[in-house]
């Protein structure tokens, strides 16, 4: 049951790749639907390209295990969404591009731009390989269909309907799949409800609400301080939002700047609700599992360890897989399936995009789009294929990666934004000395939300220093 109702889904994805296939008739329409995407379509594809597994999975166990600390970082996705909606995005409409860093080739040069667009394509690679290795990982301990066959079934399935229906289908399709992973969360605390005690979700919720807010701790090292998670949200979402061409891709497809505007403050007050919803769900599971024995029921050591505790990121995948319906699972098992694809998808169309654009400054040229498409869609498959769950260290900083580049990328537009403009060299060397402070910050053990708004202010402090002390001696 659950393998049919995975199937129905997969074809019904390719149905739409092939009903959108005629629409694409150039390079723009390929990569940015002509700006013919409705802006609610937009910005729920928004949430769904930044709602890896790792969040489907992840999020339900944080307030498993903790509290609901982490709406502090939803608060700051919200104004640095604003910050992008007011600053950046009027810059990217008002200069008719495809890829965002055209805006930094036509102010800096094509040098700059090409730097841009290369950080933005390993950082992407990388980033979503590993969270694509992450999925299979998943899929596989709910399945058991083995890493590297889930890999090459999900990728070639999500390889297809990019390749044929552009990011028109990819846009409609993360729609339906934001929606399917969401109902799969609701569906989860309908059941969880029915067999808890009455007004159980009541008494949980009430208590976690208490828990959002975090006033004690070291504002250098605790990321569940309040100041510290609404610092790292913002400029992670800033970052993210105005300077990586994946997520900005989606506001692009919309018609004008004010459609953009709703997409892109509409997806941070999406987040915020999903956020609600999937702690909600953990925390009513640290209710559901004191109630169950594990040994009796025979689970799997790839849930628990051998005194019968959940482990890590354990704790969604084992009730779907132990203690829902079959074709309820097989809806869950589509939602796992849904928050990955919608990621690789992008991933897929952006990268693609990036290349063409920035690399290779080829304005239009479908068939070569298409191309690059299945390229790097099995560069994906390969680092996602190559790479292991024992890897642990490559998987911290495939994780990670974007903490070390994001800072670049988001000066970068800053300095385009403020009208300055430093040599290529000055800007080369204060973004290899970003990058440095964020592996001085790791060293020393400083929070993650700290590491944008430092890297950022680095590159920026040094470039500029550099460009007035050696041009103004000139």
């Amino acid at each position: 049951m659950d393998l049919i109702v995975i199937i129905i889904f997969f074809l019904f994805f390719i149905g739409i790749g092939f009903y959108f296939s005629q629409s694409n008739l150039n390079s723009k329409d390929y990569y940015t639907a002509s700006g013919s995407i409705p802006w609610p379509v937009a910005m729920f594809s928004i949430v769904a390209t930044e709602t890896s597994v790792l969040t489907f999975i992840s999020i339900p166990s944080l307030s498993y295990r903790s509290d609901w600390w982490f709406l502090q970082l939803a608060i700051g996705y919200i104004i640095g969404r604003v910050l992008v909606s007011a600053f950046l995005l009027p810059k990217y409409f008002s200069n008719n591009i495809v890829s965002i860093y055209e805006v930094i080739g036509n102010y800096f040069g094509r040098p700059v731009q090409k730097l841009s667009s290369i950080i933005f394509l390993v950082t992407r690679l990388f980033a979503d390989g590993i969270r694509f290795l992450a999925t299979a990982i998943i899929f596989n301990i709910l399945t058991g269909w083995g890493i590297v066959p889930s890999v090459f079934l999900i990728g070639v399935i999500t390889l297809i309907y990019s390749y044929l229906g552009g990011i028109r289908s990819i846009l409609w399709i993360d729609s339906i799949q934001f929606f399917v992973y969401l109902l799969g969360g609701i569906i989860s605390i309908y059941y969880i409800s029915q067999n808890l005690p009455s007004g159980a979700i009541l008494k949980t919720f009430g208590s976690s609400i208490n828990t959002i807010f975090h006033f004690e701790g070291s504002i250098l090292r605790d990321s569940n301080l309040l100041i510290n998670g609404i610092i790292g949200g913002t400029f992670l979402s800033f970052a993210s939002h105005g300077a990586d061409y994946m997520m900005v891709q989606r506001s692009l497809s919309c018609s004008n700047l004010s459609a953009a505007r709703k997409a892109m403050i509409g997806s941070g007050i999406f987040v915020f609700i999903q956020f609600s919803i999937f702690l909600l769900l953990g925390s009513l599971l640290t209710e559901y599992f004191k109630m169950q024995n594990f040994e009796s029921l025979g689970v799997s050591l790839d849930y628990v360890d051998s005194n019968w505790n959940v482990l890590k990121d354990r704790e969604f995948p084992l009730f779907i897989n132990y203690f829902l319906d079959p074709g309820i699972r097989g809806i869950l098992l589509v939602g796992v399936l849904s928050a990955a694809m919608s990621t690789i998808s992008s991933s897929i169309n952006s990268l693609s995009s990036s290349t063409v654009r920035d690399l290779l400054n080829i304005k239009d040229d479908i068939k070569l789009s298409k191309t690059i498409s299945i390229f790097w869609a099995f560069a994906l498959i390969f680092i996602a294929s190559f790479f292991d769950e024992s890897n642990n260290l490559l998987l911290i900083t495939g994780l990670r990666i974007a903490s070390f580049t994001y800072g670049i990328l988001l000066s970068l537009f800053l300095l385009s934004l403020l009208k300055i403009k430093p040599k290529d060299i000055y800007i080369i060397f204060g973004s290899l000395c970003g990058i440095i402070s964020v592996f001085i910050m790791q060293s020393n053990d400083i929070s993650w939300t700290w590491f944008i708004l430092v890297s950022t202010f680095v590159t920026m402090t040094i470039s500029i220093s550099l460009s007035l002390i050696f041009d103004y001696k000139r």
